[in-house]
């Protein structure tokens, strides 16, 4: 069965200040992460870059990896290919996140079958600066 993102899910995520990890997120400010982040932030979220080289972003520590974030991660948005999605969602649900984000064009059914069966909550296939203002958000 598709995953179908649930309305009420994503305006509560993008309305209560949270700890998003941004898996993707480096300092190249070309990338989609990068902008789509800073939104985050402007949203009232706390953004966790993650990113292999670990970079600093928008004022805020980096991390090579999940494991590796210190503290609590409310959400984890995934920036990377489909076909590694999976291994993020993994990484969320074994460090406790409460729920995954894949944006836009990343798609993996059964990783968020397996994030939701871990309890934890799922938005696939869109970005929250689409989301936002669609719902009278931003």
């Amino acid at each position: 069965m598709a995953h179908a993102n649930d309305p009420d899910v994503v305006h509560r995520l993008l309305t209560t200040p949270g700890r998003w990890a941004v898996v993707g997120l480096s300092s190249n400010t070309a990338r989609t992460a990068y902008g789509v982040a800073r939104y985050v932030q402007n949203l009232g979220m706390t953004i966790v870059p993650v990113h292999p080289s670990a970079d600093g972003v928008h004022g805020e520590r980096g991390y090579p990896d999940l494991a590796s974030v210190d503290g609590p991660i409310d959400v984890v948005d995934v920036f990377v290919r489909s076909e590694l999605a999976g291994g993020i969602v993994d990484e969320a649900i074994a460090v406790g996140a409460k729920a995954v984000w894949l944006q836009l064009g990343v798609v993996d059914e059964d990783a968020a079958q397996r994030a939701a069966a871990a309890g934890l909550d799922v938005v696939m296939d869109t970005c929250p600066a689409m989301e936002a203002p669609r719902l009278g958000i931003a």
